[in-house]
């Protein structure tokens, strides 16, 4: 390759003309192309005296070659526990103004525990509770009489909780997103429900979990569990099985509502359940199956014979607002002595997330609320023999969440076997039998499955089995494990009776009436599944038809009728009777 003829011309200069001056910064350079251009700031260049080059610039130290990522994580040091603070301060939810409630619990010889007109007792292995007064009366007695059982019970959450996230921030980030994203939950909540809530709070004192959440903070989300644990893609509560049985096909001629309860949490809630008799003032006295610190309703019946159960279902999208599911359970049961009037008052609300209702009342109607974030209200009603799991089968049947729910999980595995099961029975079924369909451990047509099989009615996965005959007002409940333990009776005549007298004459507390346990509590088989690691088998639930398909399609629009509210009237409309559900 030839030189470059300007570039030996200028070394030549350099060579000879020593004391020229140095180039300026913003002429591209003579030397090389190893050479750096010359720095507008650097000094001149050395005279011709000069013994030796300069010295090179001396290496920045470690914090100066580190100074933007130490800037960076002095932020994160800092801005971290400040945004999580200002999340804490702007997402706090503030309790509204109640009545002071005071008074402390009396336990009697026998065990009871006494506060007012509310008091608790051990019924077989279920804590009976009566809760009376106003919304702050109710939520003091609820605080003091069962603290300790409110205690474990929400110790265990924060324990598995700690299991399943053992990170400390984790944990925070978590719980921050979350009082981000159900910050105005409250807003859905009623008044009363609030103010009792406030009272609830005020009485679990001193609280051993303030440190986590403010009491009445933390005790708003618990209200909304449900909801928020069916709001998640994999939520524990898919998997409910019912029926309603009237029109000659229940014993006396009465009706009767049952249900399984498939919630998968902790064993304490199956363990430790409590069945509520709550009288309220200017409401309907009911009952209501769930555990204590939920005074809201999961599984009620009412004392004029309205009867509620609660399923998880799939259809839209869930939302941050709306009332709590509990909250409109308690509604149902506190205002509504038919379907009819149940329906009505369902359709002035709107849900934070998809589920259904089942309905019935005293007179042996039954109803399916089919209920969705800003959908209407759709009803499926029926008589005689009325089946539910957790699909959809009206408008929403066509939702792409519920053709999930249809093909991945067991909804139409046990929808299939219970209708063979109601089929089977014998005319005026009694509650022995009854319950034995909620027991029901096979597949369809017979076919034998392991146990905890989730294709099976029962899977071994229930927090609690409730047999509501609301004919007769009285209520059976399951003790634990799951379905397996007796179906104690609770009289309901006499429990929700203003008058009634726990320990007085008549009471009869010490007979306790039960539906025996199941066998396979004493032939040992439980107790070897437990032994074997208690697997539950057939997560996504096989399918129930030979050809491996997901069955029948649900009806689409128009094999039922919407449920809206009539323009121009003084209150809500009873809603038009729909199609009959299969």
């Amino acid at each position: 390759m030839t030189a470059d003829p300007s570039m030996a011309s200028s070394k030549a200069s350099e060579a000879t003309a020593p004391d020229a001056a140095a180039p300026d910064a913003a002429a591209p350079s003579p030397a090389t192309p190893d050479a750096a251009a010359p720095d507008a700031a650097a000094p001149s260049p050395a005279t011709p005296g000069s013994q030796a080059a300069a010295p090179p610039a001396a290496r920045p130290g470690f914090l100066a070659r580190q100074r933007r990522k130490l800037m960076v994580l002095a932020g994160l040091v800092v801005g971290v526990p400040l945004l999580h603070l200002g999340l804490q301060f702007g997402t706090r939810i503030e309790p509204p103004p109640i009545a002071q409630v005071t008074g402390e619990r009396e336990v009697k010889p026998d065990g009871m525990r006494v506060l007012g007109r509310g008091y608790a007792r051990q019924r077989g292995k279920i804590l009976e509770v009566r809760l009376a007064g106003t919304p702050e009366e109710i939520g003091h007695q609820h605080g003091r009489l069962l603290r300790e059982e409110m205690i474990e019970n929400e110790g265990m959450l924060h324990a598995e909780f700690e299991r399943f996230v053992p990170l400390a921030p984790l944990r925070w980030l978590l719980m921050d997103l979350s009082r981000l994203q159900f910050r105005r939950v409250d807003g859905g909540m009623p008044l009363e429900r609030r103010r009792e809530i406030a009272a609830h709070a005020a009485a679990f004192s001193p609280d051993p979990f303030a440190d986590r959440l403010p009491t009445y903070h933390r005790m708003v989300f618990l209200h909304a569990l449900y909801d928020i644990s069916l709001s998640f893609e994999h939520s524990p509560l898919i998997g409910c099985t019912s029926f309603a049985l009237s029109d000659g096909a229940f014993e006396g001629g009465g009706a009767v509502l049952a249900r399984a309860f498939d919630f998968e949490v902790l064993p304490i809630f199956d363990e430790k359940k409590a069945v509520f008799l709550m009288h309220e003032e200017g409401r309907i006295p009911y009952a209501s199956v769930s555990w204590p610190g939920l005074a809201g309703a999961v599984s009620g019946m009412n004392a004029e014979g309205l009867a509620a159960v609660v399923h998880g279902g799939r259809g839209s999208r869930p939302q941050v607002t709306g009332q709590p599911m509990a909250h409109t359970m308690r509604e149902l049961l506190g205002r509504a002595r038919t379907v009819d009037e149940a329906l009505a008052l369902l359709a002035t609300t709107d849900p934070m997330v998809s589920h259904m209702i089942f309905l019935g009342d005293a007179s042996g109607s039954a109803a399916v609320a089919e209920r969705a974030p800003g959908v209407p209200l759709h009803a499926r009603r029926g008589r005689g023999k009325v089946p539910l799991t957790n699909h959809f089968e009206g408008p929403l049947g066509a939702d792409p969440a519920n053709r999930r729910v249809m093909q991945e999980t067991s909804s139409l595995a046990r929808r299939a076997r219970l209708d063979e099961l109601l089929a089977g029975l014998p005319a005026s079924a009694s509650v022995e039998q009854v319950v034995g369909v909620l027991r029901d451990r096979k597949g369809v047509g017979g076919a034998d499955l392991p146990l905890g099989d989730r294709r099976a009615i029962d899977a071994l996965i229930a927090t609690h089995g409730v047999v509501m005959d609301t004919t007769r007002r009285a209520l059976w409940v399951s003790e634990s494990p799951h379905l397996l333990g007796r179906f104690v009776r609770f009289d309901l005549k006499k429990l929700l009776d203003p008058a009634f007298t726990p320990g007085g004459p008549g009471d009869g507390e010490d007979v306790l009436q039960a539906v025996p346990e199941d066998p396979a509590l004493t032939d040992g088989a439980y107790d070897a599944w437990v032994r074997a690691g208690a697997r539950h088998t057939n997560e996504q639930g096989e399918s129930p038809w030979p050809d491996g398909t997901s069955g029948p399609v649900a009806p689409q629009h128009g094999s039922g009728s919407p449920v809206a509210p009539q323009h121009g009237s003084g209150g809500p409309e009873a809603p038009r009777e729909g199609s009959e559900a299969r």
